[in-house]
């Protein structure tokens, strides 16, 4: 039995590597190795009040840390029946917008693109495509200073409570991203045209599960009231874990989620092979163009998929700061929140996928019990499966054309593995670390 080792996968979030095992010829497994130490969130937050979850919990990732703040949030929101008034659920969604700007520019310009012109980093990458770096470097900005603006900082927003907001943007600041962003809507057809030029690579071809949430809302949803599979299975919320059933593994640091014992996929392919029907305007358009009608073969499409959410995001952000302009938003804060017993669920979308936060508490809003289920442990299962795939398809006797491709569809599911460490389970020994 030999192996081929990638010791250390460049380009994605956190600590991780690549093993293939090999039996002769033969391509046995490959293991999506997570070095990341274990960060025990979850005991963390035991004993804590309701109050402190979210600004604990957007320490799990520096990227989408409005994603947890907010998920918690609605864990808290979901526990004490707590109202949120319909401007803050307004700018809530900005914030979501804001993150997904960020997050997918982070990931589609400068972690996943320098694959597709077989340079090393973005660094090597400007010589070849200066027009895609420069709008990946001016979209993250932009993403920043939408959670800068709402959130009140660009990254661990302080401007969330439950029921709403702290205090809502000026009118001023929201004009000034509303410059913003008609500026990039108007750039969106040149850059989508450097885009359709790179070609994705056939490293694989198979049939996968997605997982999404999805909403009887007619518009392209992050929040929803349901868990949906592409295969049409539809749960509530509050029985996530019939999707996400977690094990451990030897080789991981993080757990791995299956679905009716088989692996699935969450984020942005996910959520346009289930809810893409919903997209209008330039992302609807963008989608025709850089999208098979069925993207659901290989995940190098999440590259793309995450694009084409990066457009929607941009399209809605402008929508919503109309809004909110032509609206009064002096109450984006509901009454006092009274605590009791009881438990509450948050679900939402982040860019990598559906994130839930189920939290305990008891009578005097404390922490009793936390779970925080992240998109890349549920990715972990179906990246090994994919890997796999795409080593039996790879020439074993070429070393660095092997690392090329699997590195390539691993970087695809844009992994952000800090978050997927935040607890390990011992089931064998009747132990709990985290």
């Amino acid at each position: 039995m030999g192996k081929m080792t990638i010791g250390h996968l460049a380009r994605v979030e956190g600590h991780g590597g690549i093993t293939v095992h090999i039996d002769g010829e033969k391509v046995t497994r490959v293991d999506m190795d997570v070095y990341e130490g274990s960060r025990l969130y979850e005991a963390l937050l035991v004993g804590k009040r309701y109050s402190e979850v979210a600004s604990i919990t957007s320490r799990v990732c520096g990227i989408c840390s409005a994603g947890h703040a907010l998920c918690a949030t609605f864990a808290v929101e979901d526990a004490f029946g707590v109202p949120v008034p319909p401007t803050a659920k307004i700018l809530r969604d900005l914030l979501i917008h804001g993150e997904n700007i960020e997050s997918h520019a982070l990931h589609f310009f400068f972690l996943a693109l320098p694959d597709f012109f077989g340079k090393k980093s973005v660094l090597h990458l400007q010589g070849d495509a200066p027009e895609l770096v420069s709008a990946g470097v001016s979209l993250k900005k932009l993403g920043n200073r939408i959670q800068e603006i709402v959130g009140g900082r660009p990254v661990h927003p302080v401007n969330l409570c439950p029921g709403g907001l702290v205090s809502p943007p000026s009118p001023g600041e929201l004009r000034e991203l509303l410059s913003q962003m008609e500026n990039h809507l108007d750039n969106v057809d040149l850059i989508t045209s450097e885009v359709e030029k790179v070609k994705v690579p056939e490293l694989l071809s198979r049939e996968a599960t997605f997982v999404a949430l999805t909403s009887d809302e007619p518009d392209y949803p992050f929040t929803g009231e349901k868990i949906k599979t592409s295969a049409g299975e539809e749960y509530p919320l509050g029985e996530f874990r019939r999707i996400c059933h977690e094990r451990v593994v030897r080789h991981s640091t993080a757990k791995q989620s299956l679905y009716s014992g088989k692996p699935f996929m969450v984020g942005a392919l996910a959520r346009i092979v289930i809810n893409g029907e919903k997209l209008g305007g330039k992302a609807r358009e963008v989608r025709e163009r850089l999208l098979p009608p069925d993207p659901s073969r290989t995940p190098l499409h999440n590259n793309n998929a995450q694009f084409v959410e990066l457009v929607h995001s941009l399209e809605e952000s402008a929508r919503l700061i109309r809004v909110l302009l032509d609206s009064d938003t002096s109450e984006v804060r509901s009454g006092d929140v009274i605590p009791r017993e009881g438990s509450g669920i948050g679900a939402l979308e982040v860019p990598r996928g559906t994130l839930y936060h189920y939290y305990e508490f008891d009578g005097e809003g404390k922490v009793r019990d936390a779970e925080i289920i992240t998109p890349t442990a549920q990715n972990l299962a179906n990246i090994e499966s994919d890997l796999t795939i795409c080593a039996e398809n790879a020439p074993l006797e070429n070393r660095l054309e092997v690392v090329r491709r699997l590195e390539m569809v691993a970087r695809a599911y844009d992994p952000c593995i800090s978050c997927s460490v935040h607890i390990i389970r011992k089931e064998e020994r009747g132990e709990r670390s985290g």
